[in-house]
């Protein structure tokens, strides 16, 4: 009887630790950031997977006609094919992130691989754009400790969110607002998809709409939308010197 709760409990703790490597807001393998605390009238809106052609650009249109800023994680060897795309995120002052540089899961990577993504994901960010990310997400959120050991060693900061819009799923822009409605607590970081790991020209259109939509939703309840670098300057205040790239 003994054997079978030691047993019993030892799964669980199992299934804890495997549910805490990919949680966006499990804390277990070191701490991540997820957005202010709930009540703020705040929200960031961060897209993964770009940039990607005609979405990241689409994009850009919405948030530039509605005066927003977004924190974009890049995926290096997008950035390599379109560097143009990721050069009208810059200019158009968002905030770029490194995202790796091919979207592997990095709860199978070793700590070296998982450098080397990171890494060659920089060097791409620093040969296209003269910049230097301070943002880190990683693919699919999956992270063990190592991962979290390795993004601190080159001076990033990792980034989870809150509430997401569940858009890789390739539904409706109506069902990827009610997702985001679902989870929005003020504060969030929210996770959406300007583009896909898979291949470029992913169709992120209802991405677009449900962005516009949104910002209209939250703007008209006195929601003031800022880059995850904002946020963090008022969670922490020592990180106001994290700029955006």
């Amino acid at each position: 009887m003994l054997g079978s709760i030691v047993a019993g409990a030892g799964a669980g703790v199992v299934c804890a630790a495997g549910y805490q490597t990919m949680s966006p807001t499990g804390q277990w393998y070191g701490r991540t950031f997820v957005g202010l605390k709930p009540g703020s009238k705040t929200l960031a809106l961060t897209y993964d997977d770009g940039p990607n052609d005609p979405h990241t650009l689409r994009l850009l249109e919405v948030l530039a006609r509605n005066q927003v800023k977004a924190t974009f994680f890049l995926i290096g060897r997008y950035v390599k094919q379109r560097p143009d795309i990721a050069r009208e995120i810059v200019s158009a002052g968002h905030v770029v992130g490194n995202h790796t540089f091919s979207h592997p899961n990095l709860i199978f990577a070793s700590d070296r691989e998982t450098r080397r993504e990171l890494q060659d994901c920089q060097e791409t960010l620093r040969d296209a754009l003269g910049i230097e990310a301070k943002l880190f997400r990683p693919p699919f959120g999956g992270r063990r400790p190592g991962t979290l050991r390795v993004v601190r060693s080159l001076d990033l900061k990792p980034i989870m969110w809150r509430t997401a819009g569940y858009d890789w799923r390739g539904k409706t822009a109506e069902y990827v607002e009610r997702k985001v409605i679902a989870g929005v607590r003020g504060g969030d970081v929210i996770l959406l998809h300007d583009g896909g790991h898979a291949t470029l020209g992913a169709d992120r259109s209802q991405t677009v709409i449900a962005t516009d939509h949104l910002l209209a939703r939250y703007r008209s309840e006195n929601y003031e939308f800022v880059t995850v670098n904002e946020m963090l300057a008022v969670s922490e205040p020592a990180a106001a010197s994290v700029v955006s790239d």
